[in-house]
């Protein structure tokens, strides 16, 4: 037995905090604008002295965002894809807020455990700061949209004419769902401020609104999609938003919970246990919960034939659907 698993979790915030610098100073931005570049070049782009530079060039290098030959430098395909602004899906609104919002969070872990409230001022999709919101946006789009690709291969829109995404952010789901279903039309139903950030088509449309203040939600759709929604909140507010739904969706409507749901006994998978501590840190009362508890809350609210799909995504690991029977 050593303690290399120590080691590692303990020294594990070192790759992100450089990850999280080179995209800040926009080292992969600048790498690409060269396509190729010696140290000496990107010191000039950058303004930066040889020696720190050197340090994040050889620790990028070794992380594998970087690949040298001779004393060139360039992007590596993970790198070229998710850390170079406006190139393949972007992840750099994802590195920012969490660099921006959750790193200083989770900094004060212990405090939340002790408190039991979050310590971050910034409620992500809620707060007024337009840095810290667009750059929440821009990590759940680029979270989203590939959370999508998976939920479109897992299950058959085909059945449905009209959804709707609640609280759905920038649309990046209805985006994906519409092009891979020509018959498909979606609604994205969210707060005000975040519905002028989406782009309405031919077949998606938006509706502002707060669905936790709302009545009812829209009408006139037949499926009602929550991704990465009940992780939010409690579970009265959560079995509030599955009533809701409900009672928006025609007989044999479907709703289709998208979440990292935890394993029934709570022992993992780990990255739904650690979202849940995300969750600790960030909002007053939400957390991950149980594929059991789901189901529960889902009988409650008056829905029958509930499955659950495995899916293979950064952001869900689940989908489970319910339909309403008349």
């Amino acid at each position: 037995m050593n303690p290399g698993l120590v080691i590692e979790l303990t020294t594990g915030y070192w790759r992100f905090k450089v990850m999280a610098a080179a995209v800040d100073i926009g080292l992969f931005a600048a790498v690409d604008r060269h396509d190729e570049a010696t140290s000496a070049e990107l010191a000039a782009d950058l303004g930066l002295q040889p020696r720190p530079l050197r340090l994040l060039l050889s620790s990028c290098t070794a992380l594998g965002f970087l690949t040298k030959e001779g004393d060139r430098y360039r992007n590596s395909p993970v790198a070229a894809e998710y850390l170079v602004p406006g190139k393949g899906q972007y992840f750099g609104g994802f590195v920012r807020y969490n660099d921006m919002v959750g790193y200083p969070a989770w900094g004060k872990l212990q405090e939340a455990l002790r408190t039991n409230a979050p310590t971050t001022s910034h409620a992500s999709f809620m707060t007024s700061d337009p840095v810290v919101l667009d750059n929440f946006w821009d990590a759940l789009f680029a979270i989203s949209s590939f959370t999508a690709m998976a939920l479109a291969d897992a299950y058959d829109f085909g059945r449905h004419r009209n959804l709707l995404d609640l609280g759905g952010g920038m649309g990046s789901f209805p985006a994906v769902l519409c092009e891979r279903y020509p018959d498909l039309r979606a609604t994205v139903y969210d707060l005000p401020h975040v519905v002028e950030k989406a782009k309405a088509t031919e077949r998606i449309s938006l509706h502002s609104g707060d669905f936790l203040a709302d009545p009812e939600l829209p009408a006139g759709h037949d499926v009602i999609l929550l991704s990465m929604i009940l992780h939010d909140w409690d579970e009265q507010t959560s079995r509030l938003i599955l009533e809701k739904c409900h009672a928006a969706l025609p007989s044999g409507g479907a709703v289709i919970i998208c979440e990292l749901v935890l394993d029934d006994d709570e022992t993992g998978p780990e990255i739904a246990a650690l979202m849940g501590v995300n969750m600790l840190v960030e909002t007053a009362g939400g957390q991950n919960w149980t594929g059991a508890e789901y189901r529960e809350w889902l009988t409650g609210a008056g829905f029958r034939d509930i499955a659950t799909i495995p899916l293979l995504s950064a952001g869900a690991n689940a989908a489970i659907v319910a339909c309403k029977r008349g």
